[in-house]
């Protein structure tokens, strides 16, 4: 694995002297930041109505177990800080295909001529498995995990601050919306020849044992159920990476150098 690095390291270092490779990578990190900027100010005036639809979850697991009411702040400037938490995310997901467009350029000079025609394919792939990571958060795993959380100390009466509540929101959406890219990352290490899907066939098990170990760190809950709906995702998704690893480097399994 290591020598696959290096060469792939070797490879960008001969194209591109290190400080135009800095250079390169802070301006692409500049014009992301720009583009998540112009996001978050597209979607400001909208943050009220995203919020809207972000609490949806609570109110519903709410009004199933039975309890009024709904999400209460603390402090003066905690709505105020979360309508600017709001728009913020919205923005970065508005502007995610701009920002996934500038990482492939940084990428782009140490790739093939003929690896270089993925472009349109990494930024649809990218863009579409990053908001269906978080759509699959929003409607699947984040209901379940509130109506278990609620459920469980429905003998208490919530108080649930808006603060925590976006936190807690955050954290299953965006994690899963970046769970979701691993079939990409398995595309850029397949470049590399840094895995196969042969060793990736051949770790199968292994694999699946640390996919749980992570559901069950990175899940809200600790019910087994949350667990699979974080962790099955994860399966699927590997096995799709197998598939594309296949794709990138078919019958290439005995080159790579981590064999």
């Amino acid at each position: 694995m290591a020598d696959g690095i290096a060469s792939v390291l070797a490879q960008n270092a001969t194209s591109m002297p290190l400080l135009t490779h800095l250079e390169e990578l802070r301006k692409r990190i500049m014009l992301s930041v720009v583009g998540v900027v112009v996001g978050f100010f597209s979607c400001w005036s909208f943050a009220d109505r995203i919020f809207a639809l972000m609490q949806r979850p609570i109110i519903q697991a709410l009004r199933h177990h039975g309890l009024g009411g709904g999400l209460v702040y603390l402090n003066p400037t905690e709505p105020f800080n979360l309508y600017v938490e709001v728009g913020l995310v919205a923005g970065l997901f508005v502007a995610s295909p701009f920002v996934f467009y500038q990482l492939w350029l940084f990428t782009a000079p140490g790739l093939y001529r003929k690896e270089k025609r993925y472009v349109l394919p990494f930024l649809l792939s990218t863009v579409v498995l990053f908001l269906a990571g978080g759509f699959f958060g929003y409607r699947m795993v984040y209901p379940a995990s509130l109506d278990f959380l609620i459920g469980y100390g429905q003998r208490f009466q919530p108080m649930i601050t808006i603060g925590e509540y976006t936190k807690l929101f955050l954290t299953i959406v965006i994690g899963l919306g970046l769970i979701f890219e691993m079939p990409i990352l398995v595309f850029f290490l397949a470049l590399m020849r840094v895995i196969t899907a042969r060793w990736m066939w051949r770790n199968l098990r292994y694999s699946i044992l640390a996919i749980f170990i992570v559901a069950a760190i990175v899940t809200p809950t600790t019910d087994i159920l949350n667990m699979c709906l974080f962790a099955a995702p994860m399966v699927a998704l590997y096995a799709i990476s197998i598939g594309v690893a296949w794709l990138v480097n078919p019958g290439d399994g005995r080159k790579t150098r981590m064999l």
